[in-house]
């Protein structure tokens, strides 16, 4: 099973994630992808509810184009454009040369922490 792992850190504990990362890779080992924002605002402004049910049906329908998510989802779509754009950066979200939408990951693992690191 494909997952990622989101998470929102500190860019102390962004930085720390990172090395923990590279040291692994280092060692031969494998790692889940990840991605971190610095606040749980930023995390929610670029993934919201809209756009996990975009990523859902992706995963269930994979092989839409942009045009025919937006139909069978029946929102607009130049917002759904929009999603497509944000979540393909975000690197949710991948577009084949044909412009069929693929999604990579089974699994969106989030993580928030609710107490400051000791």
């Amino acid at each position: 099973m494909n997952k990622i792992e989101i998470s929102v850190l500190s860019p102390q504990a962004a930085l720390g994630a990172f090395a923990d990362t590279w040291h692994e890779i280092q060692a031969g080992g494998e790692t889940t992808p990840k991605l971190a924002f610095g606040r749980l605002r930023e995390l929610f402004s670029a993934i919201t509810e809209k756009r996990l049910e975009l990523l859902r049906h992706v995963a269930s329908h994979e092989g839409l184009n942009v045009r025919q998510l937006a139909r069978s989802l029946g929102r607009d779509y130049k917002n759904v454009h929009t999603d497509v754009t944000d979540l393909v950066e975000l690197g949710l979200l991948d577009r084949a040369d044909d412009g069929a939408l693929l999604a990579p990951y089974d699994e969106i693992l989030i993580h928030v922490g609710i107490r400051d690191a000791a």
